[in-house]
């Protein structure tokens, strides 16, 4: 029974040890090439505040944050995961052209300000409050 407590108290502390470093101050210059270059495109005349790379058991993703409270995640290999403009719109062309029709069609008045997919859906926040979730093949499949 000691030593189930000592091993479980052992794998306790390794794994917090693991989760405790998990963020790192990195340079734009050190993300992905394709995490740049979405930046320049998108994001060319806005100012950085903390680019980071995050470290989890066995995943590693890049989040960068703007001076205005705007943020961009990229995943090990420098695709966006979610771009969020908080309150203002996203640039133009982050949002896929047939979720754009969607959204254009719905809700004319309202503009996209938050994105985020993943390997099952995309999720899309409205400046009016409502979420979107589109499948794959970018069908509306949820409203909130």
């Amino acid at each position: 029974m000691k030593k189930i407590i000592l091993t479980l108290a052992c794998v306790i502390t390794l794994v917090s040890n693991l989760k405790a470093d998990n963020y790192q101050p990195i340079a734009i210059s050190q993300l992905p090439q394709e995490a740049q270059t979405f930046l320049s495109t998108y994001f060319p005349n806005s100012k950085t505040s903390l680019v980071r790379k995050e470290i989890d058991l066995l995943e590693l993703s890049y989040d960068v944050i703007f001076a205005d409270g705007s943020k961009v995640e990229f995943d090990r290999q420098g695709h966006w995961t979610e771009v969020d403009c908080l309150t203002r719109a996203l640039p133009a062309g982050i949002v896929p052209a047939a979720i754009g029709k969607v959204i254009e069609a719905q809700y004319p008045q309202a503009q996209p300000t938050k994105i985020e997919r993943d390997h099952r859906d995309t999720d899309v926040k409205l400046n009016n409050r409502v979420e979107l979730t589109f499948n794959k093949k970018h069908q509306l499949i949820d409203i909130d």
